[in-house]
């Protein structure tokens, strides 16, 4: 009887589809009533004259996603000219030929947008068919343009009302004679009432006080300001002029000076002897000559007395031998310095040393506080630079606080909390060389008796194993709840330190077991029942990563590592470093110097997560030029450039006599010169840039800088090897490689501080013309140049640099999988943006890079930095990738065709950025990165106005934007792998660590991942999953810690073999560190596996350390977990890091490699295996009826007919009765709706 039923089904399914196809154009007129939102086969429009023709189908969406949607904007962007302007009716129809309305589906439709259908509007289990549509067009149809803009006001005076006119325009969709045209109904002008801006009157600032009327004595000044008016009716309050006394000194009696030889000066501050010069030498700490240093008299500092020239030398008159003399000497870009000296003789000769003025550096940042009202707090700030900063200053919500009132130094002190000091704080600083900001502080200040933290968790969903499915609701997810990790007022030993220690947070108070129904078994879970104001978990924070060269990946062995000035480590021989960094670090500058000078040195700004504890950084070095020789005597020209077949970007001039030794020797024998050019043409070389390419400008503001190319000089003794610098050195830049010519005139030469990390502005360009060979050009040729002046005195990185003002944000978020959904969002990713300028021409091919940033994506995403442009959508281009711990993530597909529901952008803005993954063109490519124009958004345009680019000023609305606003996607490619953990946990968080028995990990501090290799025998890929219980524990024994499942990789070097890497909870001490646990481990695969061998060094261990466990069962493995990190040799990988991510990434590694100390992502099958499972495919005795129906079609539709017969007789003959399938057949019967999209079978009418 089952099968008869199947049978009838089937035969109903395909005579549906053969009466679809026959009923062709039938359409449905009348609306179901079920629903007021199941839309009808048909939306018609009352405006239409003569006779409607229809369309033909048009299917540009498929179901998978959020829905089916057919946008009447999208059809008209594929199909221009065949829909017309204003459709009057809409006819949808499925794929299988059903009409809207008998699919029983929850759809909508729009004579203005189109037809479409939301997966999460259908029932449950349920998603949309795939509909196609078409639409009803009249021959001759009037219509209404769009409304214009409003158009200004009629009056322009201040507190004025005027009037506001917009229009319209009647037109038709076909060429026809004026008079034959209908009439379009309404009107074609619109008016409203307008207002203007209310009459204001206001002060314009204060001016400069005027000159005092005497110099001594007592006297008057002035100032005034101007009352700036809109309206002659209105007047400023208060007066526009202030008067103020000065000159109060007393006036100077007759000079008493004394002087034994000369006479006293006019203000008798010292003795002048006519007669008498002083000579002097101004040179740098290197010993190059300074030029147009300004030398003054101690005591009359403001007043310029003499001026060096090119050879850094000066002259001073009327200096008398007999007495000392202590001059000031000042340049731009120095400190200044003072010295003295005796004249003994006539003539006389000093020299004075200037060292090079650094900018301002915050080295200590104010820090995020918590307070109750009533209390006190402390913010501090210090910072460094030449000379040093000695004046700090202090703002609120950005308003400068008054030093008087608040009486502040480096440190600011609030007394007597009230709510209005909560906001933001920072501190600003200063010295002759620039100023400076810090990082912005928060202090959020809480009402007395009020809870420091809610006490109700918050929502938190987890993702059930895929064979959980709870009955009722058949949902995948459960709600675990979760506390906020934030910040909160805890009762603190001493409220007036700088940091306040590891500080106050929200976190679990109290948890509850339950149990997760899932139909076949159930799983425990422990849930939070309440929060409390704790004391914060503080993971440790690292930074790893490996230094290669960009060329050839050469690690950098043994290099060493700077913060500061200060050695902090050294490189390992592949490459890796290892960083711990402090809590109270703001900016992670960090300088890899290689000691066989083989790369060049590069400085580092490491971005890093205080959450997730640990970050993976892949770092790139240049390899240095070789040397080539040149002659110090004579003129030398370097090109910076070596693109074949182009043009050098600029050139080095090095006049004759340039070079000196560090005691200021000018140095006349042959020069090993090594000048390497990073090259923005050369995109290989963007991961390479030092620094993070920005400067500070003169408010302290960090702003991006734009590169047009980046070189480093190496000047040496060619006999002695030393070091030489050079002074007077020209750069020029070839003007035809500036394609934005707006860059031009803010060009400026620039070199990196390596202990900041900061680039800091050298000079300025100016123009002029030269003849130049060019490159592959068959004669020389005039070209206009850029010529900037610069002194090699330090091995630093130079730069040729515009500051950019065009900054925009891009929304990026990572996904676990590309289901990409909210509650699996992944934390920690690091997302690179690397900006491109395009080709004159050819907006689809990029000329050069100008920028690289990076980004840790946080629970709401990451917005990266970047240059965009409002004019040209293709100005600036950009390549953006992911990377977790060294795993490189995939991005959302562009092709075969272009989806929005997947890439997360919405037409028609998508269209406009011209998003292309990595392997649009190129199928063979990686598909790990995607390009995008970085076109500005229109305000005005209401598409793009909800990212996934953003204005520079709507950071905020960047970061804190909703999960269904537009965003680009990346994604894990390990889809088949789940991890379920009884204690929720969140590797990427390590704040969201419980202490718990049940806890995976037991230490928050130290983590202990552990793998078992298991070797699959079959021609498919196998689902292997490890259940982990307590063993020996009283707390935990029996009781189930957590679930992994993983599907094994294939070996490419084996035939019908592949292997998984399956973690284990490792045996050890649980969080109370009282007594050892040794966990049992069950090793399931999944399907027709059983086993068939054990490796006998992990056998024998097992036996020789009880308790042990007998697997009873062939098609499954148990053990207690060994206690001993044993090694690939009985195949179980054990690897103890500070970061969970970390601890299983190197294990995964070696489990794929079967060594202890190797890396591999190519799985290896036959080295390290502990477990090894024969998995053969289950053979097939008869086909199926689909199989039937493909090979026979004929026999067997007739053999259906007469089972169907047979079955409508014996139904007649014994009173009907209902069969309930089995859900593994009732799957069968619909397998052929679910294909199609629809999730639910459409009954047959008869015709």
């Amino acid at each position: 009887m089952l099968e008869l039923n199947k049978l009838r089904l089937l035969l109903s399914l395909v005579a549906s589809v053969t009466v679809g196809q026959a009923a062709g154009s039938l359409r449905i007129r009348n609306i179901s009533d079920r629903s007021k939102r199941t839309a009808s086969n048909q939306f018609s429009d009352t405006q239409r004259t003569g006779v409607t023709e229809w369309t033909s189908w048009f299917n540009i969406d498929h179901p998978g996603g959020n829905g089916d949607y057919e946008r009447l904007e999208a059809i008209r962007f594929y199909y221009r000219e065949r829909v017309c302007s204003r459709p009057t009716a809409i006819e949808a129809r499925t794929t299988d030929w059903v009409t809207a309305a008998d699919t029983g589906e929850v759809v909508h439709s729009s004579l203005e947008k189109g037809f479409w259908c939301i997966n999460k509007e259908q029932p449950k289990g349920s998603i949309c068919s795939n509909y196609h549509v078409r639409f009803q067009c009249p021959p001759v149809q009037s219509y209404w343009t769009e409304w214009s803009e409003w158009g200004p006001c009629s009056t322009t005076a201040c507190s004025d009302v005027g009037i506001q006119v917009r229009q319209r325009k009647c037109l038709s969709s076909q060429p026809m004679p004026l008079l034959f045209v209908p009439a379009c109904q309404g009107h074609h002008s619109e008016r409203r009432e307008c207002s203007t801006p209310q009459c204001t009157a206001r002060w314009s600032p204060w001016g400069h006080w005027g000159m005092c009327s005497v110099t001594c004595g007592g006297g008057q000044r002035t100032r005034r300001r101007t009352c700036v008016r809109t309206s002659a009716s209105v007047q400023c309050v208060g007066r526009s002029v202030e008067i103020q006394k000065c000159g109060k000194t007393p006036c100077p009696a007759k000079c008493q000076l004394a002087c034994e030889e000369g006479h006293p000066n006019e203000d008798c501050s010292l003795c002048v002897c006519e007669d008498r010069v002083l000579h002097g030498d101004v040179q740098s700490v290197t010993g190059v000559p300074v030029e147009g240093a300004r030398v003054s008299l101690a005591s009359h500092s403001k007043a310029l007395h003499a001026q060096t020239n090119v050879k850094g030398e000066f002259m001073l008159a009327g200096v008398c031998p007999s007495s000392t003399t202590s001059l000031i000497v000042k340049k731009d870009k120095y400190v200044p310095t003072t010295v003295s000296t005796s004249n003994t003789t006539g003539s006389s000769r000093l020299k004075a040393v200037l060292r090079s003025a650094e900018k301002p550096y915050i080295v200590k940042h104010p820090e995020d506080k918590v307070r109750y009202e009533g209390g006190r707090v402390l913010f501090c700030c210090s910072a460094t630079g030449s000379p040093k900063p000695s004046k700090y200053y202090w703002y609120h919500n950005g308003t400068l606080l008054d030093r008087k009132i608040y009486k502040y130094e480096e440190d600011l002190v609030l007394q007597d909390l009230k709510f209005e000091h909560s906001g933001e704080y920072y501190c600003k600083t200063s010295n002759p060389a620039g100023s400076i900001k810090s990082s912005v502080a928060s202090l959020s200040v809480i009402a007395k008796g009020t809870p420091a933290c809610s006490s109700t968790p918050e929502a938190h969903l987890i993702r059930l194993p895929l064979d959980c499915v709870q009955p009722g609701t058949e949902s995948k997810y459960y709600n675990a709840g979760r506390c906020p990790h934030n910040k909160c007022a805890g009762s603190l030993e001493f409220d007036m330190r700088c940091r306040d220690g590891a500080g106050f947070c929200c976190g679990v108070q109290s948890m509850e077991s339950r149990v997760i129904d899932c139909g076949s078994y159930s799983l425990p879970i422990r849930v939070v029942t309440q929060c409390v104001c704790q004391k914060c978990m503080q993971p440790t924070v690292i930074v790893r990563g490996r230094v290669v060269a960009a060329d050839n990946n050469e690690p950098l062995r043994f290099g060493h590592i700077y913060i500061g000035k200060e050695r902090a480590g050294t490189t390992g021989y592949q490459g890796g470093f290892t960083l711990k960094i402090a809590q109270d670090t703001q900016r992670l500058v960090v300088n890899f110097v290689d000691p066989t000078e083989k790369f060049l040195d590069t400085p580092k700004v490491f971005i890093f997560d205080k959450k997730s504890g640990s970050i993976y950084h892949d770092v790139k070095v240049m390899r240095k030029q070789q040397p080539i020789d040149i002659n110090s005597r004579e003129t030398n020209v370097i090109d910076l450039g070596e693109i074949k077949g182009e043009d050098p970007i600029g050139q080095l001039v090095i006049p004759p006599n340039s070079f000196h030794r560090d005691t200021g020797e000018v140095y006349e024998g042959t020069v090993k010169a090594s000048v390497t050019f990073i090259d923005p043409r050369n995109i290989t070389t963007a991961a390479a840039t030092p620094g993070d390419l920005n400067f500070v400008d003169d408010e302290g503001d960090m702003l991006p800088l734009r590169t047009y190319g980046m070189f480093s000089v190496d000047f040496r003794d060619n006999s002695s090897n030393k070091v030489l610098g050079a002074g007077a050195v020209q750069v020029l830049l070839d003007t035809q490689h500036v394609k934005m010519q707006e860059h031009i005139p803010q060009m400026k030469l620039w070199s990196l501080n390596p202990d900041t990390g900061v680039w800091e502005e050298e000079s300025e360009f100016s123009y002029s013309t030269a003849a130049a060979d060019g490159h592959g050009r068959s004669k020389r040729e005039e070209r206009t140049f850029l010529i900037g002046n610069m002194e090699i005195r330090e091995r630093r990185l130079f730069n040729l640099d515009v500051p950019e003002s065009r900054r925009c944000y891009v929304k990026v978020r990572a996904y676990m999988s590309d289901k990409f959904l909210s509650t699996e969002q992944l934390e920690g990713v690091v997302i690179t943006l690397i900006n491109l300028e395009p080709k004159p021409g050819y907006s689809s091919n990029p000329r050069a890079w100008g920028r690289f940033d990076s980004v840790i994506t946080g629970p709401n995403g990451a917005c990266l930095p970047a240059f965009c442009d409002a004019m040209r959508p293709d100005a600036y281009t950009a390549y953006v990738t992911a990377m977790l711990n060294g795993e490189e993530l995939e991005a959302a597909p562009s092709t075969p065709k272009m989806n929005p529901n997947i890439i997360g952008v919405s037409q028609p803005y998508l269209e406009k950025l011209d998003y292309q993954r990595s392997d649009h063109k190129d199928s063979a490519l990686k598909k790990t990165a995607f390009k995008i124009n970085l076109a500005k958004p229109n305000q005005n345009n209401l598409d793009e106005t909800n990212g996934p680019i953003y204005p520079y000023q709507s950071m905020i609305a960047c970061e804190n934007a909703p999960i269904d606003a537009n965003h680009f996607r990346f994604f894990r490619v390990e889809k088949d792998k789940y991890e379920y953990n009884v204690v929720p946990f969140e590797e990427n968080d390590l704040t969201s660590w419980t202490g718990d028995y049940l806890s995976w990990w037991p230490n928050p501090q130290e983590f202990r991942a552990c793998f078992i290799k298991v070797r699959i025998h079959g021609q498919k890929e196998v689902m292997v999953r490890s259940r982990n219980h307590g063993g020996t524990h009283p707390q935990t024994k029996n009781k189930l810690y957590g679930i992994r499942d993983i599907r094994s990789t294939r070996d490419m070097r084996e035939a019908n073999t592949s292997a998984a890497c399956v973690e284990f909870k490792c045996s050890g001490m649980l969080y109370d560190q009282s007594e050892v646990d040794r966990s049992l481990i069950s090793v399931l695969p999944q399907g027709n596996c059983w086993r068939i061998n054990v490796n006998n060094l992990l056998q024998e261990y097992l036996i020789k350390h009880p308790p042990f466990t007998q697997s009873n069962g062939s098609h499954s493995f148990s053990m207690m977990a060994p206690v001993d990190p044993l090694g690939h040799n009985y195949g179980i990988y054990t690897v103890t890091d500070q970061n969970p991510r970390v601890a299983k990434e190197i294990a995964i590694g070696r489990c794929f490699d079967g060594t202890s100390d190797g890396f591999s992502r190519e799985m290896k099958s036959d080295s390290g295996v502990a477990l090894t499972f024969s998995c053969p495919e289950r053979k097939i005795n008869r086909q199926s009826l689909f199989q039937r129906l493909q090979t026979n079609p004929g026999q067997t539709l007739s053999q259906m007919a007469r089972d169907m017969r047979d079955f409508q007789g014996e139904r007649r003959q014994r009173p009907a009765t209902q069969v309930v399938y089995p859900s593994e057949q009732r799957g069968r019967t619909r397998s052929r709706r679910i294909s199609s999209g629809a999730r639910r079978t459409v009954p047959v009418r008869a015709q």
